[in-house]
């Protein structure tokens, strides 16, 4: 995961944050005494478990806000709740659709370094009721009334970590450090958590979901933001942070963008594109399908959260099959038996492989060669593409050293190459 500190905002009711990844220096994450590559490996384990969870949570859209939804996701957010505010550090999950945190009183809760929420010395807290449509957003599965009809909550998710608490609506402000104001969304619905265990980091109070679904709060604050978010993520070595926008920061324009189109599927908390196949260097195209037929919309799901691209196997065999024909070197195996396509890193330090264009229906990514393949252990170079029987994930690395736009409301994705630690 990675730490989101809030950066700047606009008058015009935009606001930009930063993204730290968490095994940066900056993040209450980061363990001096572990090697990049042990970080790195780190990054790829919880990539397969992150992958295993959104898989059950495709399968089973139904109970997927009750028991499925996955755990984690890439970065920690700093956000004030309440009036006066109060900061609450929280995993930032495109992932999910819940924003919840630790309140008192508490049942049961994990250990937490920062003092947990009270409601009760906030002016702000409203309770919601059983009836009201922000309860019934939530679903059967996910809610139920207590005795004063007020709405309670329940998420669970698929390493057995859960949350169970009261529905409310509360004050979110942004603090911006660049120009020393902050901007207020005001009745933002989110879970205060009394009986909440499993997983979670003792650094973090809870989760921000940045999904698509009803209670997100990209859906939440449709009016303020337009339902627009954009992120640029750095390079695993940039010493500069990566950054998030929402509302008129996110839209993203140029020349060089190309876009691609939002498909509605279930659950919609996943942001799901359609990828068509793909192609390296100049000629060899490989198409994302097993005959004739035409290609599946949304196959393949955006995750800011995953580390590494799944792909659809027959589509992976036939990039590695096409790679290993075109690229001269001396091939390995992967020490950890994670990836299939590895070669020994010339003593030179510099490994050449042809570019990787990944196949979008309306947009043509042509992906970062320092990307597409890393070195995971002293020099030892692998493809970081994985086959998948089911899911299929684009995952962060692939959308590094690109402006990525979310635009809900006109249902797109859209890809601007650019230098993410030259952003502002």
């Amino acid at each position: 995961m990675s730490l989101i500190s809030l950066s700047g905002a606009t008058k015009n009711g935009g606001v930009t944050v930063d993204l730290i990844h968490r095994d940066s220096p900056l993040s209450p994450f980061y363990d001096p005494s572990t090697t990049h590559f042990e970080r790195l490996r780190s990054s790829f384990r919880r990539s397969i478990s992150r992958q295993s969870s959104l898989k059950l949570a495709s399968k089973s859209p139904d109970s997927f806000g009750a028991t499925l939804t996955p755990i984690g996701g890439a970065y920690l957010i700093k956000i004030n709740i309440g009036t006066p505010p109060v900061e609450i550090l929280a995993i930032a999950d495109t992932g999910s659709d819940l924003t919840w945190t630790q309140c008192v009183p508490c049942t049961q809760c994990y250990k937490q370094n920062a003092p947990l929420f009270d409601p009760a010395k906030t002016t702000t807290y409203r309770s919601v009721s059983c009836t009201s449509q922000q309860c019934e957003s939530l679903g059967a599965e996910s809610s139920s009334c207590d005795k004063s009809n007020g709405c309670l909550y329940q998420v669970g998710y698929g390493d057995s970590s859960y949350s169970n608490g009261d529905l409310a609506v509360e004050t979110f402000t942004f603090n911006s450090s660049t120009f020393k104001e902050s901007v207020v969304f005001p009745k933002v619905v989110f879970g205060c958590g009394h009986n909440n265990d499993g997983t979670f980091n003792e650094t973090g109070s809870g989760i921000v979901g940045l999904g698509g679904g009803a209670v997100s709060i990209v859906r939440q604050l449709q009016t303020t933001i337009g339902g627009k978010f954009a992120y640029c993520l750095t390079t695993l070595d940039s010493k500069s942070s990566s950054k998030i926008s929402f509302g008129p920061n996110a839209i993203v324009m140029g020349p060089n963008v190309s876009s691609t189109r939002l498909v509605q599927k279930l659950p919609d908390t996943f942001y799901y594109l359609t990828l068509e196949g793909v192609s390296v260097g100049n000629e060899a195209y490989i198409p994302n399908s097993n005959s004739k037929a035409s290609v599946e919309e949304g196959n393949i799901i955006i995750d800011s959260g995953t580390t590494l691209t799944y792909l659809p196997s027959s589509l992976y065999e036939g990039l590695e099959s096409t790679l290993v024909k075109s690229i001269s070197g001396n091939r390995v195996s992967d020490p950890q038996e994670l990836f299939g396509l590895c070669y020994q890193l010339p003593s030179n330090g510099e490994f050449n492989a042809p570019p990787i264009i990944a196949h979008f229906t309306g947009a043509d990514v042509e992906l970062t060669q320092e990307n597409t393949f890393i070195e995971v252990e002293k020099g030892v170079v692998c493809l970081t593409f994985v086959p998948s029987q089911d899911l299929a994930i684009f995952g962060n690395l692939h959308q590094m050293n690109f402006l990525i736009g979310y635009d809900l409301e006109n249902q797109k994705v859209d890809f601007l190459p650019t230098d993410c630690s030259k952003t502002q």
